[in-house]
């Protein structure tokens, strides 16, 4: 099996660190060399060899209508027939930020940026700007991209590494990242409390999702908005994975929890690098040129980019009124209880919307101690069987699990059927 992706992988590996260009691919937590994707349509990706799956990685979030929905590839189409890239204002990406604003009413002025990273990475350099103060308080096993600084305790490819920190951050630099933990408030508090003069902003993921899928309780939200108001801190909610994907008002709208600035990426792409970060208009105000905080970039706002993007937000929009939202949590509900019947007490399934995920623990999984404590080779043993069956899932215990609006009954119950198979097998093995 994969005979043309197994060559492919040893040239790669002539030119690329570990023949990858993002550590995940590389399928080291799951002990196979990875697949290399030719074309992807639907709910389908067809790899090098010929050879057939269902996608429930949906490149990691952004294909929430499947791969190439044919009126976002004749958005972009369009928009590179008339160029590719012309580092001045269009009229797209006004358009996009209008939509995006009126879909997240509390980003009241946004900025188009190419990745969550830089999102991120700018969002909390305005919070230290508005505030005045250097430090962030960020939690154990959340990931926000690989800016120095955030790579502290980071979750999806640093956790599966088990490289929680990274080389090449310098002390003095990480030493304004302060780390709490997930789902529990008094860690916050605490750190408030000794600290609070000196921390400018709070960054989260309102829904984790980068070591496996793990929701927040119920107080934790709203005790994040309570402790920073308190304290005159930042809330920043990072919706690069559920931004779109809990509904068209992200998890902000979802949980009724209004943060001051706010990261998006994936979705808002439409399958192209793009992201965006926003809030307070008083706060974006200070970005340059109408502020002193500084950040700029030459494909920022491309025009095929946010052709894609703009495509893509309107059919979600429309589709929403047609109950695409319901349906998707409707089909990945399924899916988790399938799971729950077939595993037993031998895994957990946290679920929300159409984000889920499967931990071999028989533990509830709430924070990122629990999530570490899953079995990780019991996790390779099912994703390769799921393989053998046709079924692409993430290649790691604590990555999510994405289902698109491409996916359809017959997939969802052979996926089904599959693991329940595999279920079986892995009891008697």
């Amino acid at each position: 099996m994969g005979k043309q992706s197994d060559y492919l992988f040893e040239q790669s590996k002539k030119y690329m660190p570990g023949g990858v260009n993002s550590p995940v691919r590389a399928f080291q937590a799951v002990g196979r060399n990875p697949l290399f994707i030719k074309r992807a349509k639907g709910s389908k990706i067809t790899d090098v060899d010929g050879r057939e799956y269902i996608d429930y990685v949906c490149s990691w979030g952004p294909a929430i209508l499947g791969h190439a929905k044919e009126r976002v590839v004749a958005a972009v189409q369009k928009a590179c027939e008339a160029g590719l890239t012309f580092g001045a204002p269009t009229e797209r990406e006004y358009l996009l930020a209008e939509l995006v604003q009126k879909l997240m009413p509390s980003m009241e002025m946004l900025r188009l940026v190419n990745s969550g990273t830089e999102a991120v990475m700018s969002a909390i350099r305005i919070a230290r700007g508005f505030t005045g103060r250097d430090k962030i308080i960020k939690f154990r096993g959340c990931y926000h991209g690989h800016a120095d600084g955030l790579l502290v305790k980071a979750g999806s490819g640093a956790l599966t590494q088990s490289t929680p920190d990274s080389l090449g951050v310098p002390v003095d630099y990480a030493k304004n990242t302060l780390v709490a933990e997930y789902n529990d408030l008094s860690s916050v508090e605490a750190l408030f409390e000794s600290q609070g003069q000196e921390i400018a902003a709070v960054i989260v993921e309102p829904v984790a999702a980068n070591m496996g899928v793990v929701l927040p309780e119920t107080d934790f939200l709203p005790g994040l908005r309570r402790i920073t108001d308190q304290y005159h801190a930042l809330l920043i909610f990072d919706e690069v994975i559920t931004g779109f994907r809990l509904g068209t008002g992200g998890a902000q709208e979802y949980y009724g929890v209004t943060p001051d600035l706010t990261t998006l990426g994936k979705i808002i792409g439409g399958g192209m690098p793009m992201a965006a970060y926003g809030g307070r208009k008083e706060i974006m105000e200070l970005v340059a040129p109408l502020g002193s905080v500084y950040q700029a970039g030459t494909l920022s706002g491309n025009p095929a980019a946010t052709a894609a993007g703009l495509e893509t937000l309107k059919i979600l929009q429309e589709e929403k009124e047609n109950g695409l939202y319901d349906r998707l949590a409707a089909y990945t509900q399924r899916l988790a209880e399938t799971v729950r019947r077939s595993f037993g007490s031998s895994v957990r399934v946290n679920q929300i919307g159409s984000l889920m995920s499967v931990f071999f623990t028989g533990e509830p999984v709430r924070d990122y101690q629990s999530a570490v404590s899953s079995d990780t080779e019991k996790y390779a043993r099912y994703f390769n069987a799921m393989l053998e069956e046709g079924i692409y899932l993430a290649p790691s215990q604590f990555e999510a699990m994405f289902v698109s609006a491409a996916h359809t009954e017959e997939d969802l119950e052979r996926t089904c059927g599959a693991v329940k198979r595999i279920a079986g097998e892995m009891a008697f093995s």
